[in-house]
């Protein structure tokens, strides 16, 4: 049976006594939304609240990932919860949120709570203090912190920290947005309070004084809650109201749907029973953040769904006198609070299960989810990795099950049977859960979690430990039960059995247990899931650790109680300092000022409009791309034809609907890749062709049931199997100078190295999206697409259409984040969406799903180098040579480019006499890699960090002293190994103040006895420099044009080629307009981006945009000055622009102008190695301190100090929003996120938030310092108002947070001896800092590969 071509929603035999449980069922959905009622009598059983917001214009709201992993559809679901009692505010994820799991209750979106005119103080605070750059996560962010302070007005400055932990931000780096919400909190300004998780307030202790005020003259006024200057005061009292009728609310058992899919909501267990009783495999579903994501990406359909969120018998709970019992439904924030009461009603000692559920729903997943989600659903998904599921079978809990027959007590010890396998009876629910309470005398529970990253994210391994001991120590019941080491939860049985009757106070028990453990998971290399050394390394720490926590409590002086594996690393609350004086001394009326990006406040508001929010178009359809599932293969058979029995579909587009054979090619600058796919395919993910339907939905299902038969060929997935196979695109570069090998032969030490690192997901929020609409006359068509490329937009769907570039216009109003991934790759779905839009002859719109978008776009080039260093005894390096090879992937798109970018930054900062460097591209089955902020920049900049580090060890010198001697200096030498001279060179004085305002060389000295006096945590420092060339390295790129109009009425129109993507392009482009004609910014405006307006613009990249964008926009205001300038003396200075435009219009004058501006002087030829490559060099230089916990991977970065030369800044706002952001992204490619293909089947895993892990609000440096250079003359720099590109430089900074990991990973590795040299790949993910370590532990639990056997992930 084709996909999607379903049997009735419920068979017949069971629909009959189905009908007739559910026949008095009403079918009517009853809600508020935004204060206002609505009844839905026909609502659609598949819509999701979110499709249903959009699908009304509420388009404020966004879809992000499609899976709760992302925030941006963020909305606040306000209920009353029959569990508290109470009115709570729940943020809900919009995008796997039910359309039934709203009724009776009042859905607030971002449109609700104000807009432009009068918005709420959230979103003007987000606004104005820099928190919204590309804007389209932040609807998500203003909602997280909406329901944070519904539920709780003066929240604790702990509480906001955490409030964020279900949104993720790719632009701003999170500082800005945590700064203006914990303008909110006025409980515990002082870090010490308790409020704060401190030992408490010097104001809290008693005595009436305080560290601020004396006793005496102190007074009981509570703390007013803090309103910053000039922003709108929080008042609660003023917001929407709970509607009143739905505190009357009569919940009705509900039944409604089509043929395809029916949904039940009973309101009572007996209604749920008879349902279960008829039907057994109806769906439940509670949270739906299972569900959802099954129908959505795996395609699975349930027919019947019964929705058991509404059950209030279901969400009860009751604290017994030896055990809490919790109704199966209760939400897990409610868990949180309840659990945080039994600890104290129970006591801390027999409370301990509840802590240990406590401390397990800390970290499970974000807000949104908790708010949904409940211990029954994670009890029956049976996921093996769930955190709260091992706490549950070690606690010897108890399940209550009930069926319409019978109610069953399954002791969660029997009730996980194998993967996804169960217990539970088919005609049953959970109805409850019994948690015994501990023992007053002799338990000890603990539990452990160890994932990719600290907050929101799934365990790699989770353990809930517990054993009983008598008085003279002797083990009596023991429960180690895992998650993550089985296909389910699972206990170590033979562990277990050892310590049973063992004195737990003797050290062979630990070395026993230890040994014990090793034999149940005996994991092997290739186990899924990967990683098997590691995942085995943390069963053993986790007991480590717990055996350490009991021998602690048992007070056990006799033992040697290794103090330093308990706990875990504690994150303070995050705080940060710019300096907002570095352009007094250069600011001018508008330039050099701090302002909010233009459209803040519009994006605070919801009302910013991307691709996808423009309104439908009549007539539109829905495409989908039928992509490959094969990494590289022979096409035998594409077949349509089951699509078409689906309802709503319409076409089906492929090659053969080209304008030509010859227009299915494209790519830049190697036209070497195919919209269509023809009769092969090269990598899992490559368009094959797009179904066309009246709905997202039914395009979805219909791109689905399109057969593709397949013959597989052999693929290449890294660049060593490239090497090895010869795999390689033409282009070819090197660069030398210098006499290398005569160096290499005289110097007295030469060391060779590889620095590797991966490649890195652009994870821009607003996915890949078009909407083509074909005019009726000439084969004219305009194309509204997210690119940073509108001339290429246009001129290739010219060529797929057949028609001149003169009839197509391709326009972008702004993009939610591009980073470079939607320079080239927009143009695969640009063209995609033009040729359906061409062949039906109606307009077209797709927005791609994450998967789809991570699986089609491209991503940053992974990267390997092999290199030989000469260098002297004093540290003064001789001569560099380098073999430099990046991943293409299947086709070549921007990869030279890539890789000559990161061969001229192979030198870093640092002068070194000779270099020879070549570079190749290697051409493998993975998606085509592209442009990303840095373009090869960082990759290059790592190599020469890594042989630096590497280099230092070599000679047992501090790294910072071999950069010192190495750097380029006016004294030793100034031209870089591409021959181009250093102007305007502050790097040395910013490492001097860098380590002067950062206090490293006492820190250094402080992280050196931390490191004495600590076995297992260790903290490491590091201090990177940076330069950065800005320019496109192809010559004819470096130029811009720009329109300049003024309107009658004064007001301004400024065009030009830049497009706006969160980088703050068009805020810096009309402040330089106001600036220049003397006008108030507010009276300059920037529509959109559009080939119409500026013709031939390049793409918005390369961090020149404001230079050459700038530039022209200066150029056409000037000749508009020299045509107003009689007026202006005429009229006098008082006058305004528009009496002074109203006197030169009917003067007949020209008040338009076009502006043009192309980079002087640049023009590199490679081999001969002339010519000046880069116009100049952005520079800075970072400091960041670490903490890792060896015993885990686990890591916090504890200080970042950034300091960054950005010329005379034209907005320093936004230049520090791009800082922060560009360095959290940096961090981000050197730590967490790790790309990685399924090796099996060829394709990406890492292809949505559940798997991919960007940093998140908790991950950012707990204290984040950010400055610019001061106090110095740029003589040499002619940029508009001398300013400097700052979009892609700071980037690189981020990897100071990887070489601080290194340098605690040598700390810890010496701790046991080993002394060799530390060759760390990036990223430094949890795992790879776990097994660069050399304890005993670790040597214990590695997991070597049989003869043969591959790993389950391949890492790219």
């Amino acid at each position: 049976m084709a996909p999607g071509i379903v049997d009735p929603a419920v068979a017949h035999e069971s629909s009959r006594s189905l009908s007739s449980v559910t026949e008095a069922y009403e079918d009517t959905l009853r809600f508020y939304l935004n204060g206002t009622k609505v009844v839905l009598d026909t609502a659609d059983p598949e819509v999701t609240l979110l499709e249903y917001l959009r699908g009304i214009g509420l388009t404020g709201t966004k879809l992000g990932c499609a899976e709760g992993g992302c925030g941006a559809c963020t909305v606040v679901i306000s209920q009353y919860n029959p569990t508290t009692k109470q009115i709570y505010h729940a943020s809900v994820n919009a995008c796997l949120a039910p359309l039934v799991s709203v009724d009776g209750k009042h859905v607030i979106t971002v449109e609700g709570i104000g807009n432009v005119k009068q918005p709420h103080p959230a979103q003007e605070r987000i606004a104005k203090g820099n928190g919204s750059q590309c804007g389209f996560c932040t609807p998500g962010i203003v909602m997280s912190l909406y329901a944070l302070l519904r539920n709780d007005s003066d929240p604790t400055k702990h509480e906001v920290e955490e409030a964020f932990d279900g949104n993720l931000c790719r632009c701003t780096g999170y500082r800005p947005i945590l700064d203006a919400a914990q303008s909110f909190s006025s409980k515990g300004g002082c870090g010490k309070a308790k409020a704060n998780g401190g030992s408490g307030c010097c104001m809290e202790k008693g005595n009436g004084g305080g560290c601020g005020k004396a006793g005496a003259d102190g007074d009981d006024q509570p703390i007013k809650r803090f309103t910053p200057p000039g922003f709108i005061e929080y008042k609660p009292d003023t917001e929407l109201i709970f509607p009143p009728a739905l505190r009357k609310h009569d919940f009705r058992p509900l039944a409604f749907g089509n043929k395809r899919k029916r949904w039940y909501r009973p309101v009572t267990v007996q209604q749920l029973l008879e349902i279960k009783s008829v039907y057994p495999s109806a769906k439940i579903i509670g949270g739906s953040t299972e569900t959802q994501i099954e129908t959505k990406f795996k395609g699975m359909n349930y027919s019947a769904s019964v929705f058991v969120g509404d059950i209030a018998e279901l969400r009860q709970f009751s604290f017994q006198d030896d055990y809490l019992e919790i109704g199966g439904n209760i939400v897990l924030t409610d868990l949180e609070k309840i659990c945080k009461d039994a600890v104290a009603h129970y006591g801390e000692i027999r409370g301990q299960p509840f802590a240990a559920i406590l401390k397990q729903i800390r970290y499970f997943a974000g807000r949104q989810i908790r708010n949904v989600g409940t211990p029954a659903g994670n009890l029956a998904t049976a996921s093996p990795i769930s955190d709260l599921n091992p706490v549950f079978v070690a606690s010897n809990a108890t399940l209550v099950a009930k069926s319409l027959e019978e109610t069953t007590e399954i002791p969660m010890s029997t009730f996980f049977k194998g993967y996804r396998s169960t217990a539970l009876p088919p005609n049953a629910i959970i109805a409850s859960l019994r948690i015994p309470a501990a023992k007053e005398k002799g338990e000890y529970m603990r539990a452990y979690k160890q994932a990719k990253r600290k907050d929101d994210d799934i365990a790699i391994v989770n353990a809930a430990l517990r054993i009983t001991l008598d008085e003279s120590q002797i083990v009596g019941h023991v429960d180690l039960v895992y998650g993550g080491m089985a296909a389910f939860t699972i206990a170590a049985k033979k562990a277990m059995e050892f310590l049973k009757g063992k004195k737990f106070t003797e050290l062979q028990t630990l070395e026993g247990v230890m040994s014990a453990l090793e034999e149940d998971f005996d994991l092997r290399f290739g186990v899924p899931g990967g990683m098997a050394t590691y995942r085995k390394s943390l069963a053993l720490s986790f007991f480590y650790k717990f055996y350490h926590e009991v021998l602690a409590q048992l007070n056990a002086k006799k033992l040697e109680v290794d103090t330093q594996a308990i706990g875990e690393i504690e994150r303070d609350i995050s705080h940060g300092l710019k300096d907002h004086k570095a352009a007094e001394a250069y600011h001018q009326k508008i330039l050099g000022q701090e302002r909010p990006h233009v459209a803040a406040m519009k994006q605070c508001t919801g009302e910013a409009q991307y691709t996808d929010d423009i309104p439908l178009q009549k007539n539109e359809l829905y495409g989908c791309l039928v992509l490959s599932t094969k990494a590289h293969a022979k096409l035998l058979s594409v077949d349509p034809e089951p699509a078409f029995d689906l309802p709503g579909v319409v076409a089906y587009v492929d090659h053969n609907d080209l304008a030509s054979p010859e227009s299915n090619w494209w790519g830049a600058p190697s036209c070497d890749e195919v919209f269509f796919a023809l009769d092969e395919v090269f990598t899992a993910g490559q368009p094959i062709g797009m179904i066309l339907a009246d709905t997202a939905k039914r395009a979805e299902m219909g791109a689905r049931a399109v057969k593709v038969e397949y013959e597989e060929l052999p693929a290449i997935f890294t660049i060593e199997e490239a090497i090895e196979k010869e795999s390689w695109f033409s282009h070819f570069r090197y660069i030398h100078k210098g006499d290398v090998e005569k160096a290499i032969a005289e110097a007295d030490h030469v060391f060779t190295g590889i620095a590797r690192m991966g490649g890195q997901e652009h994870f821009y929020l607003e996915t890949q999206a078009c909407l083509a609409i074909p005019k009726p006359e000439d084969g004219e068509m305009e194309i509204f697409s997210s690119t940073q490329n509108p001339a290429e937009t246009q001129a290739y769907v010219s060529k797929v259409t057949g028609v001149a570039a003169n009839k197509i216009v391709s326009r972008v109003k702004r993009l939610g984040g591009g980073f470079g991934g939607k320079e080239t790759r927009s143009i695969q779905l640009a063209g995609i969406v033009a040729v359906a839009a061409k062949k039906v002859r109606r307009p077209v719109r797709c927005m791609l799903n994450r998967d789809e978008d991570i699986m089609t776009s491209g991503q940053r080039h992974p990267f390997l180098a092999r290199w030989k260093v000469a260098v002297n005894k004093d540290g003064k390096i001789q001569a560099l040579d380098a073999d430099v090879f990046c991943n293409g992937g299947w086709s070549q798109d921007l990869s030279g480019a890539v890789v000559e970018r990161a061969m001229t930054h192979i030198d870093g900062v640092y002068s070194i006499p000779a270099i020879h460097v070549r570079g190749r591209v290697a051409k493998t089955n993975t998606v085509s890699n592209t442009a990303f902020r840095g373009f090869g920049g960082p990759q290059g900049m790592f190599i020469a960090e890594t042989y630096m580090s590497e280099v230092a060890d070599h000679l047992g010198m501090p790294v910072e002293k071999l950069r010192e001697i190495n750097m380029y200096t006016p004294e030793t030498n100034m031209i870089t190994h591409f021959n181009q001279e250093l102007k305007d060179w502050y790097v040395p004085l910013m490492w001097k103040q860098i380590q002067e305002e950062s206090e490293y060389s006492h820190r250094r000295q402080e992280i050196e006895e931390f490191n004495k006096t600590h076995k297992w945590n260790k903290r490491g420092l590091a201090l990177i420099p940076t330069k950065f060339g800005i320019s496109f390295t192809a010559l004819f790129l470096n130029q811009a044009g720009a329109l300049v109009h003024i309107y009658h009425d004064g007001s301004i129109l400024v065009a030009h080629g830049g497009t706006e993507m969160g980088q703050g392009l068009h805020t810096k482009m009309t402040m330089i307009a106001a600036e220049a004609l003397q006008v108030p910014q507010d009276s300059v405006y920037i529509s959109d981006t559009a080939t119409n307006t500026v013709a031939n613009s390049s793409s918005t990249a390369a961090s020149a945009s404001s230079d050459l964008n700038g530039y022209a926009i200066w150029n056409a205001c000037q000749q508009l000055n020299e045509r107003l300038q009689p007026y202006r003396e005429k009229l006098g200075p008082e006058a305004s622009m528009k009496d002074i435009a109203h006197a030169a219009y009917f003067d007949r004058v020209n008040l338009s102008a076009q502006g043009f501006y192309k980079t002087p002087d640049i023009g590199y030829t490679w081999g001969e190695n002339t010519g000046q490559m880069f116009f100049y060099f952005t520079q800075g230089v970072a400091a960041a301190e670490v903490e890792i916990d060896t015993l885990t991977g686990d890591w916090t970065c504890r200080r970042a100090d950034i300091k960054m030369d950005v010329g005379r800044s034209i907005n320093p706002a936004i230049d520090y929003g791009q800082i922060e952001g560009a360095f959290v992204q940096g961090q981000g490619l050197f730590t967490t996120e790790e790309m990685l293909w399924h090796r099996a089947s060829g394709g990406i895993f890492t292809k949505g938030p559940g798997a991919y892990k960007i940093p998140g609000f908790r991950d950012i440096p707990q204290e984040f310092n950010v400055s610019l250079l001061k106090d110095v003359n740029w003589e040499n720099l002619r940029t508009i108002q001398r300013s400097r590109g700052i979009g892609e430089p700071p980037l690189f900074m981020g990897s100071s947070v990887f070489f601080a990991i290194r340098d605690a990973l040598k700390a810890a590795r010496a701790e046991f001896g080993e002394h060799g040299l530390l060759s760390l790949q990036s990223p430094a993910t949890p795992e790879r800092i776990r097994i660069s370590c050399a304890d005993p532990i670790l040597k214990r639990a590695w997991v070597e590969p049989r003869e043969g056997e591959k790993s389950f992930f391949v890492a790219i």
